[in-house]
């Protein structure tokens, strides 16, 4: 995809400007909707700030679950609006997670299986804590979607929580990891859900990736 214009920001604000409703939870692949449209997946490290960051996208705080408490988002979340030929999945955070063992295994292997067998999935926003950078917990996963050939772009959130220059750097040090990655997207999203930084062009991305899938 090229560098966004003006004319992508305004497809990516009309988009947006409709109500999005949840459409249902998928514990296991059994369950999932119908492979009908093209779908865009938000992934990252639990309380990396997905849910918000989600909320904020649509502009309706509350529609996915937010907590402070790392593994809130268990099963593959799927968010749907009228007319609209997209399905948004909200995928289960990796890593630490107040959980038993068993069940993030569980939601490790569901979200494993979705990304090898899902053809409709277009891309992956793959959130990562600006204040933190990339962890080999990451890594990991991006390994797995360069396994899976699922495109995937690395969107950097809590970015109004470090300063100019060191939000800068960390950019940099992202996209010269992301080099070495075949299914990575080039582009850094650096955002921020609370002052919006960011979220248009991430609704332009996706109303992009829809025009061209579509």
């Amino acid at each position: 995809m090229s560098e966004l214009n003006t004319s992508d920001l305004a497809a990516g604000e009309r988009l947006f400007e409709r109500p999005w409703h949840f459409l249902k939870s998928v514990p296991a692949l059994e369950f999932l909707p119908p492979a009908d449209r093209v779908e865009v997946a938000v992934a990252g490290r639990s309380n990396v700030g997905k849910s918000s960051l989600f909320n904020a996208l649509v502009r309706q705080n509350g529609l996915a679950r937010t907590s402070n408490t790392p593994g809130r988002t268990q099963e593959l979340n799927y968010f749907a609006a009228e007319n609209v030929p997209l399905y948004l999945v909200d995928m289960p955070g990796y890593g630490f997670a107040k959980a038993p063992k068993e069940k993030v295994s569980a939601w490790t292997e569901l979200v494993a299986d979705y990304l090898k067998g899902r053809a409709t999935l277009a891309r992956v926003f793959l959130l990562i804590d600006s204040r933190h950078g990339l962890k080999p917990i990451d890594a990991q996963i991006m390994e797995m979607l360069d396994i899976a050939a699922v495109s995937y772009q690395a969107v950097l959130t809590k970015a109004d929580k470090i300063k100019p220059h060191t939000l800068t750097d960390i950019i940099e040090a992202t996209a010269q990891a992301l080099k070495v990655h075949p299914a990575a997207f080039p582009n850094v999203v650096a955002t921020s859900s609370e002052k919006g930084a960011g979220i248009p062009e991430l609704r332009a991305a996706i109303a992009t990736i829809l025009a061209e899938r579509g």
